[in-house]
């Protein structure tokens, strides 16, 4: 006669697996303005101005602090398995380059070339100055007690204490 399974434990079974391979999916991220090629596309050097710029595709992800105010609309797409690092699969920076009148002079766009790779040197930043190991670092000042300027008296034979009194 075979065994009955009870729903329950289907039921725990089925949740169970579910939690370990939801760790496995790929998450997908969105960061920034999300681009509307067609509405991009209508901008046009020379015709737009910083107003129709803002009502076509709104407000800028930032603004540059030096020189025509040139806006920035910067968007990144990026894929995540599990705990890695997330990667990305998509990039775009569109600069809007106005004129002194507030006229778009140039729109330029940018993409994944625009991603630096950064490869650390190591475990730790290395610094001027003498390597000392873990075991000097923590017995480096053994022996220091009482050595020239920790204390003691002074030379006038003044009181203890700091003020000679």
């Amino acid at each position: 006669m075979p065994a009955k399974i009870s729903t329950a434990a289907v039921a725990a079974l089925l949740i169970s697996s579910m939690a370990l391979t939801s760790g496995c999916t790929r998450l997908r991220a969105r960061q920034g303005y999300i681009a509307d090629q067609s509405l991009i596309s209508a901008l046009q050097a020379g015709v737009d101005n910083r107003e129709s710029v803002e009502k076509t595709l709104g407000r800028p992800t930032f603004v540059s602090q030096f020189g025509n105010q040139d806006w920035y609309y910067f968007s990144r797409e990026t894929k995540q398995l599990a705990f890695a690092v997330p990667k990305a699969s998509n990039q775009m920076v569109m600069r809007v380059r106005f004129d002194s009148a507030g006229n778009v002079a140039g729109i330029d766009k940018a993409g994944m070339e625009k991603i630096a790779k950064i490869k650390p040197n190591g475990d730790k930043t290395p610094t001027m100055g003498r390597d000392r190991s873990f075991f000097e670092d923590l017995f480096g000042n053994v022996g220091a007690v009482g050595a020239g300027g920790a204390g003691g008296g002074t030379p006038n034979g003044g009181g203890g204490t700091p003020n000679g009194g």
